[in-house]
């Protein structure tokens, strides 16, 4: 049963750093963590109210949400403190790099010891009433029943707030999210080669894809994997170290970034699971001395999907050498990966969980993915 959604308000202000970046990433992971945004106001620049500091950037946003009051406020305080800010023990107003108040849950009133809404005191702040008013300039308070529009005109603030030229979106998009290489890694069958293939034509992207196909070795391997095992992993190696080394290295001007279906560390990961231990420490080496200077992506993100979607897709596809791929075999290598991705693109990786996704047939699963990769792009700035 879908849960109910309620519009709830909020109200945004920074005056440390990078103001209008931290505002941009309050929205972005607030429509992630939240719900889709349905306003959101100018932005203003305003005197600090209440202490001496620098100026603040405020604005205000509507977002329709299916979480209740004290999950919003749980929400909003994990993404303050995601962002950099120290909530410190002490009364009295600081200054801050990111500060954001629940104004309104619709009509409700809240009265709990950690929360109380409507927001105390909206009445008599213009750096609230102003950007609130651009959003919903005649929601009526649930208490005195004024609407927005009228508490402005009769706001007893003092405070000149002026309208700046910063511009909020809603959502991050790839363009924007800084990234310039992004490795788009998963299971056989989780859908990378899709993926990167889907984001590299949407947006005139470089495409990388891993020359498999000709392997001469690949259909002996699921025939016979511990007599194949070494030389396929080893005609990868090579294979992948003239692909990757060249494509990275050779700049195409009319790209606007690179997108790639496999990750150069993936040779370790297949090759702890296929090979003996001697085999593996000396494919190491030899990895170690071909790889050093390979150049590094922005982003790694892993497709994770579930051992039995995976065996639906591997059969969907039709190769005929993959099709007596057992699970058990699926399942080490996503161990394998996960272990991985534990010691390895610490800051650069994302797993995205797509078992109930199908971004192929479902353009709002697909535009979900972009969205989660252009999120995490966009908050390394």
């Amino acid at each position: 049963m879908k849960k109910q959604t309620q519009t709830a308000y909020f109200s945004l202000g920074s005056n440390q750093g990078n103001r209008a970046l931290m505002l941009q990433k309050a929205i972005f992971l607030m429509a992630d963590r939240m719900g889709p945004i349905s306003m959101i106001s100018k932005v203003y620049k305003a005197p600090a109210w209440g202490f001496k500091s620098e100026d603040f950037l405020n604005c205000c946003l509507s977002l329709e949400t299916e979480l209740a009051p004290l999950e919003l406020l749980n929400t909003l305080l994990s993404i303050e403190s995601s962002l950099g800010r120290k909530r410190k023990e002490q009364t009295g107003y600081t200054a801050r790099n990111i500060d954001i108040d629940l104004l309104f849950y619709g009509q409700e009133v809240v009265h709990l010891p950690q929360l109380t809404v409507p927001h105390p005191h909206i009445e008599k702040r213009a750096f609230v009433l102003r950007p609130l008013a651009d959003v919903c300039p005649e929601f009526p308070h649930p208490l005195s029943g004024d609407s927005i529009g009228s508490l402005l005109s009769k706001c007893p603030d003092p405070a000149k707030l002026s309208a700046t030229e910063v511009t909020l979106q809603e959502n991050p998009s790839i363009e924007d999210s800084g990234l310039n290489f992004i490795a788009i890694e998963g299971n056989i069958g989780a859908g990378k080669t899709t993926l990167s293939s889907m984001i590299a034509k949407d947006f005139n992207a470089k495409l990388i894809l891993e020359g498999f196909a000709d392997n001469p070795f690949l259909p002996k391997f699921y025939e016979d994997q511990a007599r194949y095992a070494f030389p396929l992993e080893m005609s990868f190696l090579a294979e992948r170290y003239q692909q990757y080394t060249e494509s990275t290295t050779q700049l195409d001007l009319f790209k606007n970034f690179m997108v790639s279906d496999y990750d150069i560390y993936k040779s370790l990961i297949f090759a702890q699971i296929t090979l003996g231990t001697e085999e593996y420490n000396l494919y190491r080496k030899l990895f170690g001395f071909m790889y050093k200077d390979a150049k590094v992506p922005d982003a790694y993100i892993y497709l994770y999907q579930n051992t039995e979607r995976l065996l639906a897709n591997i059969a969907k596809r039709g190769r005929d050498y993959e099709q007596h791929i057992d699970a058990a075999y699926l399942e080490k290598i996503n161990k394998g990966y996960l272990d991985f991705i534990k010691t390895h693109h610490q800051e650069a990786q994302l797993i995205i969980d797509i078992s109930d996704r199908d971004f192929v047939n479902n353009r709002e699963d697909y535009l979900w993915v972009l969205k989660k990769i252009a999120l995490f792009g966009f908050l390394k700035k």
